[in-house]
């Protein structure tokens, strides 16, 4: 896991909620926006001295920072200008480092824009989910299909090539005709990323409540079936292939030379850096690696000063917000390189596989390996392995099962 770290900042403000969501975000006034601000540049400037006392190896290098929530582009100029400066002083940025704003349509100003730009910001994602307006406001999302064609012609005018649009199969009223109609959007704006998510419904949000209960407020009469959303993406796959834009993980499609950097870092088990509400990170620790979190309460987040207990893990006077550092030991390595590396459409290497962790533990896993494989979830042979296209409607089914009986 050598190598420069990434670095992922957490903005966890809405201007309006999605009815499926129950991720720590919401909906605040500028205030509280500003005092998350001074907390989080506190965060960055403590991060090294945080680091050494959880014994993690932390980079000065960073070559991909992503800014994601929430709606990061509701920050102003001047805030993202602070927290630039913040990280400059923390981190030393690579020349080519790739930066990414998550961002959604009509909520990125002119003017944070152009700071962005002047920052080094190089890659947008807009949480689009789908070019049919009746089904964006069913959800909650404030945009139109012109209003996504607007920006994304707008954000391209101002330089930046490097674009995802973030596409949902299962929004309420989704059809397989406008489905189609969506993918077919995302490939005609020519944007060289796409994402593909099926519609995860989260039952303590709007929309999960009311699919519990039976509700009609939020359209949960109107959520297609899993087995229709599952023809759909497959039906993307193959469209987006054909138009050049390929898969390369369960969810992500890109033209050539376009992958996301950051994620790849996260599939690919290198080290990343969270800050802010409910950020996770991966660090190595010696011949390990450590997983820590900050949490996901804005109050205790915002809670804690500049100078005190950097990452939420480290003031043991403070119960409520504990360590909770997770030493990654031998077997959890094996399983995690298993289950993230089979996200990528290429699979996993079994020969780097030996090299890292030997042949006993590969071993233990083959049981498990050829029950996936005769079960035509998985492709496997004596050098390499990877979901089936099938495999990737079922893939966390997959990974239940291979769990390895010394970590089960």
């Amino acid at each position: 896991m050598a190598g420069p770290v990434g670095i992922y900042i957490s903005v966890p403000f809405c201007k309006a909620k999605c009815t499926f969501c129950n991720f720590a975000s919401g909906v605040f006034g500028s205030e509280r926006m500003q005092q998350y601000v001074d907390r989080l540049c506190g965060e960055i400037g403590a991060a090294h001295v945080a680091a050494l006392k959880v014994g993690a190896s932390l980079p000065r290098t960073v070559d991909t920072i992503y800014f994601g929530g929430g709606t990061p582009s509701l920050l102003s100029a001047s805030q993202f200008q602070r927290v630039f400066e913040r990280l400059r002083g923390e981190f030393d940025l690579a020349g080519d480092a790739e930066i990414t704003l998550e961002c959604a349509t009509g909520q990125l100003s002119d003017e944070t824009l152009d700071e962005l730009l002047k920052q080094g910001m190089n890659r947008i994602s807009f949480g689009v989910q789908s070019f049919v307006d009746r089904e964006t406001a069913a959800v909650g999302r404030l945009h139109t299909e012109q209003q996504c064609e607007a920006e994304l012609a707008r954000v391209r005018a101002a330089g930046v090539r490097e674009i995802n649009v973030d596409l949902i199969a299962g929004l309420p009223h989704q059809t397989a005709e406008s489905w189609r109609y969506s993918v077919e959007r995302a490939i005609a704006s020519e944007a060289p990323h796409v994402s593909v998510y099926l519609l995860e419904v989260d039952d303590e949000s709007r929309l999960g409540r009311e699919m519990l209960e039976k509700g009609s407020r939020y359209s949960a009469s109107a959520v297609p079936g899993e087995d229709e959303t599952a023809e759909w993406y497959q039906w993307a796959c193959t469209a987006l292939g054909a138009a050049g834009v390929h898969q390369y993980e369960i969810s992500n499609f890109a033209r050539a030379g376009h992958r996301s950097r950051h994620n790849l870092k996260y599939w690919q088990r290198q080290p990343y850096l969270g800050f802010g509400l409910d950020a996770h990170s991966m660090l190595t620790a010696g011949d390990e690696a450590v997983r820590f979190a900050n949490t996901s309460d804005l109050d205790e987040y915002l809670g804690s000063s500049a100078g005190e207990n950097p990452f939420h893990l480290l003031d043991s006077t403070r119960e409520e917000s504990a360590p909770e550092v997770d030493v990654i030991g031998r077997d959890e390595a094996f399983e995690e390189s298993l289950f993230l590396g089979l996200r990528l459409t290429e699979g996993v290497d079994l020969n780097r596989l030996r090299d890292q962790f030997g042949d006993a533990i590969i071993g233990d896993a083959m049981p498990s390996l050829f029950e996936v494989r005769d079960a035509g979830l998985l492709e496997l042979n004596s050098e390499w392995m990877r979901l089936t296209p099938r495999g990737r409607l079922v893939s966390n089914e997959v990974f239940s099962r291979l769990l390895i009986p010394s970590a089960a």
